[in-house]
């Protein structure tokens, strides 16, 4: 039996909805509160590396996950330029052991889309329009509870409201995202048929530049300069500052401004953050798993596996102990924290090094590789 009968999961997104999946196929009764009136997915397309393909296949939707989606293998480096020559190329091996891909992108709101309709089909319960404000716990039993009143009890609160967390707030839990100083733009286009895997471009005005396939006709274009506050710019200008300030990239970039040109292209602005927090992530019966408990830049693709990770691990050990107890939340934390904060260490030292103008090219793949291992190992 499981150690809960009732949960409520704050927040809709890639955390709060593998939670859902896990708990709801177990019998728990789960009502995922989410503060939109409907489903949401900012964003263009996501990477999406082994490890995250792994947790789609636990949760049972990777086949709707590989159907969205575009798998491919290794990643191809070019050189700025009108002709934006190929430099390098690297590659691990189509499949591994478990007979998955070694990476995927997809559309953001496909994921969203895949998750809630196997939340929905597992029996968990999605309330749109409600925001959590905070929680009070009672013996056993947490309250939620929103501007309107108190919304529900449950034996246990999930708090995956993201970034900018009411839950994490309301445990006092004060380490939240802080910024990088690197924004990224993001334009959703067109895919050219020689784009087959990630591409990035090495030299250049900006820090990071490329493109990821998420279907077959479609891949998500990125550009990573110092932040500014872009955020509320109209969608023709942010089209036009994206088409000028990738001029000094060639091949496939040709594809991408014209899509541009054409306002074929979705573009999205955010900035780089990083955080994360110290064990515990629970106070009492209320824990913070994805955003909420850590963030991280996507120099190495990992934000949503990480969400996923934090959602299986926990839903694991709940759905396989008879009680909430000490013992229950030191596993977790433990099998968790330093995994995430080894992720998010190496993350915002790849964008770093990328920012500070020195030669890191020996330095990279040794990073890289190690915790490439790292991530190999089960969690």
């Amino acid at each position: 039996m499981p150690a809960v009968r009732s949960v409520a999961v704050i927040g809709a997104g890639v955390s709060g909805l593998a939670a859902a999946i896990r708990l709801a196929r177990a019998g728990v009764a789960v009502d995922v509160i989410e503060s939109q009136p409907q489903l949401t997915a900012l964003g263009s397309g996501i990477s999406l590396q082994s490890n995250a393909l792994k947790a789609f296949a636990a949760l049972g939707v990777w086949e709707d996950a590989a159907a969205a989606g575009y798998a491919f293998d290794g990643m191809v480096m070019r050189a700025p330029g009108p002709t934006a020559p190929v430099i390098a190329r690297r590659a691990e091996g189509a499949l591994d052991a478990s007979g998955l891909p070694s990476a995927m992108g997809m559309p953001r709101p496909a994921l969203a889309r895949i998750l809630f309709t196997h939340a929905e089909a597992a029996g968990a319960t999605v309330r749109f329009g409600i925001r959590a404000t905070g929680t009070q716990e009672r013996g056993d039993r947490v309250a939620v509870l929103s501007a309107d009143g108190e919304v529900g009890e449950y034996d246990l609160v999930i708090g995956a409201d993201g970034l900018h967390s009411a839950v994490r707030t309301g445990l006092g839990l004060e380490n939240g995202p802080q910024p990088t100083g690197m924004g990224i733009w993001r334009a959703f286009v067109s895919r050219p048929p020689e784009v087959e895997t990630t591409e990035l471009y090495y030299g250049g005005p900006a820090y990071i530049a490329g493109y990821t396939p998420t279907g077959e006709d479609s891949m998500y274009a990125f550009l990573v300069f110092d932040a500014e506050k872009h955020f509320d710019m109209p969608a023709a200008d942010a089209a036009k500052l994206m088409i000028e300030q990738s001029r000094a990239y060639g091949g496939p970039w040709d594809t991408i401004r014209a899509d541009l040109e054409r306002g074929d292209a979705a573009v999205n602005y955010t900035w780089f953050t990083r955080h994360v927090l110290p064990a515990p992530w629970n106070r009492g019966r209320v824990v913070v798993i994805g955003d909420a408990a850590h963030s991280c830049p996507p120099t190495i693709a990992q934000g949503a596996a990480q969400a996923l990770e934090d959602a299986l691990v926990l839903t694991e050990l709940l759905t396989e102990r008879e009680e909430i107890d000490q013992d229950l939340w030191d596993e977790f934390h433990r099998r968790r924290v330093a995994r995430a904060t080894a992720v998010v260490d190496a993350s915002v030292q790849l964008a770093e090094w990328q920012r500070d103008g020195e030669d890191h090219s020996a330095d990279m793949p040794q990073l890289i590789g190690e915790l490439s291992r790292r991530l190999a190992q089960a969690v």
